[in-house]
């Protein structure tokens, strides 16, 4: 192929053409990013946690996960990773009083909050009233989700006595009753893999009698 002066210009010569032009209008990388990436640095910062109780400073990689901070810094290691995707509840923690699955939650997003954990919740000389009810009623087996069901299973009990309506009610506007029905309900988010539902329901119940 001839352009109009006559010169041949082959079609290999104007894809080789195009791809340098391509390549010439890519942006270099600034030198700030360059170094970060040559040296690995990550963006960290200051933040405080008050975690059962007690103010805790730390200064965090911002990609850090709310669980990965209780875990690995400050070594609260009762709240458990299972599948680290916000299904098994596992990792359940309580956050100003509500329930969250702290494997989906940023640390950094929670600066200043009050967490609540399983060693937050009792101690072996004073168990919660949960706690107490778990062990009475053998709410677990392998154990590893039970501190994840007991922040949950409290959360539970907190809901329906605020009057927090649930997918199962006829009537949205009427209060809520802890009914087992109500509180299989709202534990669905938290799984046992050893099956031991019918226990922790049990043990749910007993709490629930208690707080009438």
């Amino acid at each position: 192929m001839a352009n109009g002066k006559g010169v041949a210009i082959s079609r290999r010569g104007i894809l080789a053409g195009t791809a340098i032009s391509a390549a010439a209008v890519v942006t270099a990388p600034s030198p700030d990013t360059v170094a970060s990436a040559q040296t690995g640095a990550t963006a960290t910062m200051p933040m405080m946690l008050k975690v059962n109780g007690q103010k805790r400073s730390l200064s965090l990689d911002t990609r850090t996960t709310l669980l990965d901070a209780l875990r690995e810094h400050l070594h609260l290691t009762g709240t458990k990773k299972g599948c680290d995707h916000g299904q098994c509840g596992a990792c359940t923690v309580l956050v100003n009083g509500k329930r969250i699955n702290s494997c989906l939650s940023l640390a950094i997003m929670h600066d200043g909050d009050e967490i609540t954990t399983i060693e937050g919740l009792g101690t072996p000389d004073k168990l919660h009233p949960m706690q107490a009810a778990f062990v009475k009623h053998d709410g677990y087996q392998c154990g590893y989700c039970t501190p994840g069901q007991i922040c949950s299973a409290v959360a539970v009990l907190e809901e329906i006595a605020r009057g927090v309506p649930s997918h199962v009610q006829d009537d949205l506007t009427a209060a809520p009753r802890a009914t087992n029905m109500e509180m299989r309900e709202r534990m669905s988010g938290n799984i046992c893999r050893c099956g031991a539902y019918s226990n922790i329901a049990d043990a749910m119940a007993e709490v629930a009698g208690g707080m009438g």
